[in-house]
């Protein structure tokens, strides 16, 4: 009986499973089809004209498509659209690209739907437009050869989230941005290759981070600067740069490297004798560079050496008669530089069928080809005397710039001591106040002059402010979810995030007790976002959460730089001995506070006096330099730090903690006189977990000098105007 039921369950899971397959079968069908009419029925995909499941057509070298488990995992066609034309701005092009009613993103889009691909071949196709972000979707692929299309813009950054990509071929295109960055987050890449597009600026140092790389191929484009150290690449083979304005110095080069390319740079300096020691180079070509000196000789000795170009460089000197040649070595070309002397025997155009070329030298050979010695002499002459004469004129003119920069301080200095003599009164139009209750009137909030020249240039150094969307702070932290939860304080819930280029951030969540209009709100933000200074925590962007109405802002997201050290107070401690800051450190936290305190003061007017000053507001970074957060929030949230501060000072002192909380959001000064005390006390704790006696009465002390001195100064309506001290 067992084995009947058995049966007859086997029968039953046959039965039901069956069709379900078959669906998903035809579902995968469908989407290959639907690809098919989007690519507009290319001839290459006539096989799939009369057939159910095309994952049993045979393979060609033009197409093939491979099933596991009734899943697609690899995806190849390969078109008919070879010729490129010379220019191309982003549109379709008759005969060439797709049509204009082809779109790329719907493309990628029906693409994703088939989530198990590991291979995606699609070359010489006319696909044309932006490549999508949403190729990340794949995050099953392997190889991703996307060759020979029109694709332009900027590489999307979010092909860094697919950490099992091992190749990455996107030849033959027109992508006009910078080399990306992120590529050391592709733990898996082998071979990069992104040849014949336009991509300009540097090579991003993070490419030498990539040590699972074999090969790198990025000739034919605009890549500038300086070439990275790529010694750390200890797989990399082939090293294909040419073709490009690098104009850097060489640097050392891994040791397994087989093939490098870097002809048609601007790279100058020597050739490192370092190259004498790649065993496994076969394949060199350094042509048509600025290379001086002369080159390493057991370069031409490498046991796997076959080709060596360094024709029209500006080598000069002469090679050894000696010189040894490797038995593989077949092609050497050293024409149009400056070497002089006698050739070495190896390499004589009749030695061992080798092919030489060294016309345009100083060569004492038979050759209708060579200059006078003196030419390569008298050029050497002229190269040194013109670098003297341009060593001499940059002395000259960093001298001159030094005076001039000298005397410009020098006058600054004179006209902002002068200026400190005037009242502040006499210099600046005092704006009339609006309702707001800061007391900022938007004359104020809209007026850029009123910010100071120092914050200005503190600004050009940081990242650039911008306006998040709430899908972008949703990504970043995983929608709020509780692993990226850091805490909550009087100023509103503190997340960690992620953006997309890699950056971490904290996210401030201000719930608004008080409607603001969008308009108003757009206006304080962007006062807050000019408060740029080294000892600020710097705020990179905010996000407006509200309805389509002008006056139905609720909260606000505040977006700041990832502090990762801790806070001050955390560092006064005596339960980790290793992390307890030195006298020495703590008198540079104390400085660099004080310096954010007179900015926030002194560099915007008016000034910011409301600034949450605790010792767990004071962030340090890796070096230990001091940042304050959560400054200048008083524009933003006043009516909370109001409600708070219109306690009566009599029932503020029943309480040392209450009577903090108070004093904090009044004087920047007294506070930062609390933080000095912490940092000359210490957090100390007792047995019992409480803080030692001295300690509390010197606090203690403090605050009570604090609230009376608070309440004379509310006594005199002309000392405050709505929480700003004159």
């Amino acid at each position: 009986m067992p084995r009947f039921l058995r049966t007859l369950v086997l029968i039953l899971s046959c039965v039901w499973l069956t069709p379900i397959t078959e669906q998903y079968t035809s579902s995968q069908t469908q989407v290959l089809q639907q690809l098919r009419k989007q690519l507009e029925f290319p001839k290459q995909l006539s096989p799939w004209n009369n057939t159910e499941n095309i994952c049993y057509l045979p393979s060609t070298p033009l197409l093939t498509v491979i099933c596991e488990g009734n899943s697609v995992t690899e995806l190849k066609i390969v078109g008919d659209k070879l010729v490129k034309p010379d220019t191309f701005n982003g549109y379709s092009i008759w005969g060439k690209t797709l049509s204009p009613a082809f779109s790329s993103d719907s493309f990628f889009t029906t693409l994703s739907r088939l989530p198990s691909l590991k291979v995606v071949i699609l070359v010489s196709l006319g696909i044309w437009g932006p490549l999508p972000d949403k190729i990340h979707r794949l995050s099953q692929l392997e190889v991703l050869d996307l060759s020979s299309n029109f694709f332009y813009g900027t590489i999307p950054p979010k092909i860094s989230s697919m950490t099992m990509l091992q190749t990455l071929t996107l030849d033959g295109n027109f992508f006009n941005e910078t080399v990306p960055d992120w590529f050391d987050l592709l733990s898996n890449l082998t071979n990069l290759s992104l040849q014949h597009n336009r991509l300009k600026g540097p090579l991003p140092l993070s490419i030498g981070r990539v040590h699972s790389l074999i090969e790198i191929s990025l000739s034919y484009n605009s890549i500038s600067g300086e070439l990275p150290n790529l010694s750390g690449l200890v797989s990399l083979e082939v090293l294909d740069i040419g073709d490009n304005e690098l104009d850097s110095e060489l640097p050392h080069m891994p040791k397994r490297l087989v093939t490098m390319l870097l002809g048609k740079n601007k790279l100058s300096g020597e050739i490192p004798g370092q190259f004498g020691e790649l065993s496994q180079l076969q394949h060199l070509d350094l042509s048509y560079n600025l290379l001086q000196g002369t080159p390493p000789t057991s370069v031409f000795a490498l046991p796997n050496i076959s080709y060596v170009n360094l024709a029209s460089n500006k080598l000069a000197g002469s090679l050894p008669v000696s010189l040894t040649c490797s038995s593989q070595l077949g092609f050497v070309d050293i024409s149009a530089n400056m070497l002089v002397g006698r050739l070495p025997s190896c390499l004589s155009s009749n030695s061992n069928n080798k092919v030489v070329k060294l016309d345009g030298n100083c060569l004492t050979v038979d050759s209708l080809h060579q200059h006078e010695a003196s030419y390569c002499q008298t050029h050497s002459k002229k190269k040194f005397s013109k670098l003297k004469s341009l060593v001499f004129l940059v002395a000259v003119i960093g001298g001159v710039t030094i005076i001039v920069l000298l005397l410009l301080f020098f006058l600054r200095y004179c006209r902002r001591k002068q200026e400190g003599t005037v009242s502040e009164q006499g210099l600046l139009p005092k704006p009339a106040l609006d309702n707001s209750a800061s007391g900022l009137s938007s004359e104020l909030l809209t007026n850029a002059r009123f910010v100071s020249q120092a914050m200005k240039l503190g600004a050009q150094v940081l990242p650039t402010y911008r306006a998040f969307s709430l899908e972008d702070l949703k990504e970043a932290t995983k929608n709020f979810e509780s692993s990226s939860y850091i805490g909550e304080g009087t100023a509103g819930k503190l997340y960690k995030g992620r953006l997309e280029n890699g950056t971490f951030v904290a996210i401030r969540c201000l719930v608004l007790s008080r409607k603001h209009s969008i308009r108003n709100l757009k206006l304080r933000l962007d006062l807050l976002s000019k408060l740029r200074h080294p000892h600020l925590v710097c705020l990179l962007g905010h996000c407006i959460d509200g309805g389509a109405d002008d006056c139905s802002v609720d909260r606000v997201f505040l977006v700041y730089e990832y502090v990762q050290n801790g806070n001050f107070r955390s560092h006064l401690s005596e339960r980790s001995m290793e992390k307890v800051l030195k006298w020495q450190e703590r008198l540079g936290v104390l400085i660099g506070i004080a310096k954010a305190v007179h900015f926030l003061h002194t560099g915007v007017i008016p000034g910011f006096y409301n600034n949450q000053l605790k010792s767990h507001n004071i962030l340090l970074d890796e070096y230990l330099v001091a940042k304050v957060s959560d400054y200048g929030l008083s524009i933003i949230t006043e009516e909370i730090h109001k409600n708070e501060a219109r306690a009566d000072g009599q029932r503020a002192i029943q309480s040392m903690s209450k009577a903090s909380e108070g004093l904090c959001l009044e004087d920047d000064v007294y506070s930062f006189g609390l933080i000095l005390l912490e940092a000359l006390i210490g957090l100390r704790r007792s047995e019992k977990g409480g803080a030692f006696l001295p300690y509390e009465m010197l606090v203690d002390s403090v605050m009570k000098t604090q609230i009376t001195n608070n309440e004379e100064l509310f006594d005199d309506p002309s000392q405050n105007q709505k929480g700003y001290v004159i």
